[in-house]
């Protein structure tokens, strides 16, 4: 006792100088003069509005408070601003009309580990290494000739799927829908990358990268103290960090060992893959160096594998609550395609109601409840003489603009045919519904989601009738999200497949 008094004793100065550095700092915020923030609920001292949003599901909580608030609002949390946008309007102006200023980002601290968030694309702020590396992306990605050259991978990954799944339905087996999406494009990237397969669709455990990146989103999303009073940093790495710390050295590591086999000449053959170009191509400089080569893979798989798993899982889940647009999806699909063809690309195009389905699972179950934190990078003066101070954290809610009921009619209801009769473009240009953001910060693996996701979805429904496993009714899907960076279905989505 006398021991733990006297480290109490020792640490209690210091505990007390932070405490009036943080009062003291609240009450000159409080006084600042010249800034009209948006409005917001009073904030409590020290704290501010944490205990507003950490009392449940944060999109939620967000959400709720805009309600009451309006489509932009001020939180104090901790020690940090954060401005929340939710509403098409407000959304326009942060990702439009100010993109520039709002181009920073706010990096969560878990990032920052072994100097990730200074060497991502995702996460860097829009400066020169940004651009280099945004450049290698559009360039040997993403543009619409390298999509073409890689469409024969594209069907080969989505055959092998459909292949697995008709074994299946020998068996009856339940398949897990979101590990099926997530093991074929996981294959695709590491396919693209590496020319090898990362993963066994026929295999009950999950992928190690799977696990690894989900832990890495988890971590990443959970309340972290540091976030929000960032001189916790002084004492130390707390638990996310850690956590993130020992996941993405294992991510590293499987980077390594492939990239080394390549270095080595283990592997004779010619390829014509991501790493090729980035090891030999001109002007990839900066993909010399090993962490910027590793936090550029980690970026392309973590965006590549789960955002697309996770729509797909939604529609299913959707479809599979509401029998008669299952229906009517697999009628026009069954009308398109030929007897006896797969579905190809070029197909989806001609398949409007599906496209509905997914616009409509993007609105209601967005992969991303927030865009990545935008970061103002001077002071900003938005909507009704608003003033967005330097260095605030800035929100754009994709949660609650989907579900605005000034902007969507019956905005709680699956209804994709609300799509067939408004047009909206899903590249960033109509702020109703912008699943992959907008402006310079737009992400950039887009041009590859709109033709993956509607390819292995219509070949899903294409070739199989679907069902819930036994004793399970409509009613009974758990349609409750997990906590991550991305939204994923608390429980996985389960489902028969039947030879159609």
């Amino acid at each position: 006792m006398d021991a733990m008094l006297r480290m109490w004793l020792s640490w209690s100065p210091l505990a007390l100088a932070l405490l009036s550095i943080l009062v003291i700092r609240e009450i000159g915020r409080r006084h600042r003069k010249g800034h009209k923030l948006p409005p917001g609920p009073t904030p409590l001292p020290l704290i501010g509005n944490l205990h507003q949003v950490l009392s449940g599901m944060p999109h939620r909580c967000f959400a709720s408070l805009a309600e009451k608030y309006g489509p932009i609002m001020t939180l104090r949390l901790g020690q940090t601003t954060t401005v929340v946008v939710s509403s098409p309007d407000m959304a326009r102006e942060v990702l439009q009309k100010h993109d520039l200023a709002f181009s920073g980002r706010t990096v969560p601290d878990a990032l920052r580990t072994l100097g990730h968030s200074d060497l991502s694309v995702a996460w860097l702020p829009a400066n020169q290494e940004w651009r280099n590396l945004r450049r290698i992306t559009n360039t040997q990605l993403f543009t619409t000739r390298r999509l073409d050259s890689t469409k024969g991978l594209r069907a080969q990954k989505v055959r092998e799927l459909i292949s697995y799944v008709s074994e299946c339905c020998v068996s009856q087996k339940a398949l897990n829908i979101g590990r099926l999406v997530s093991v074929t494009t996981l294959n695709l990237m590491s396919s693209t990358i590496f020319s090898v397969d990362f993963a066994d669709l026929r295999s009950d455990s999950s992928p190690e990268v799977i696990e690894l990146i989900q832990d890495i989103m988890k971590a990443t999303a959970e309340p972290n103290l540091a976030d929000f009073f960032p001189w916790l940093t002084v004492v130390g790495p707390l638990a996310q960090r850690r956590r993130v710390t020992k996941s993405l050295k294992k991510l590293h590591d499987i980077f390594d060992e492939h990239v080394d086999r390549r270095l080595r000449g283990e592997d004779a053959k010619p390829h014509d893959d991501l790493l090729d170009t980035l090891l030999h191509g001109e002007n990839m400089e900066c993909m010399l160096d090993r962490l910027t080569r590793n936090a550029f893979f980690s970026d392309l798989f973590s965006a590549g594998t789960d955002t697309s798993s996770i729509t797909v899982a939604w529609a299913m889940a959707e479809l599979l609550r509401n029998p008669e647009l299952m229906a009517k999806v697999k009628e026009e699909i069954g009308r398109v395609i030929e007897p006896g063809k797969d579905v190809e690309e070029s197909d989806v195009e001609k398949l409007q109601y599906l496209q509905a389905v997914i616009k409509e699972t993007f609105r209601l179950h967005p992969a991303a409840p927030f865009l990545l934190p935008h970061r103002a990078e001077k002071t900003v003066e938005v909507g009704d003489g608003y003033v967005v101070p330097e260095g605030t954290r800035v929100l754009v809610s994709n949660w609650a603009i989907g579900r605005d009921s000034r902007v969507w009619e019956e905005p709680e209801v699956f209804m994709p045919e609300r799509f067939l009769k408004k047009d909206i473009d899903l590249r960033g240009h109509d702020f109703e519904l912008t699943p992959f953001g907008s402006g310079r910060r737009i992400c950039a693996g887009f041009p590859l989601a709109f033709r993956m996701v509607p390819l292995m979805l219509a070949s899903l429904l294409r070739g199989f009738d679907w069902k819930l496993p036994e004793g399970m009714a409509p009613e009974d899907i758990d349609m409750r999200e997990a906590l991550g960076l991305t939204m994923a279905m608390n429980v996985p989505l389960m489902a028969v497949p039947f030879a159609a």
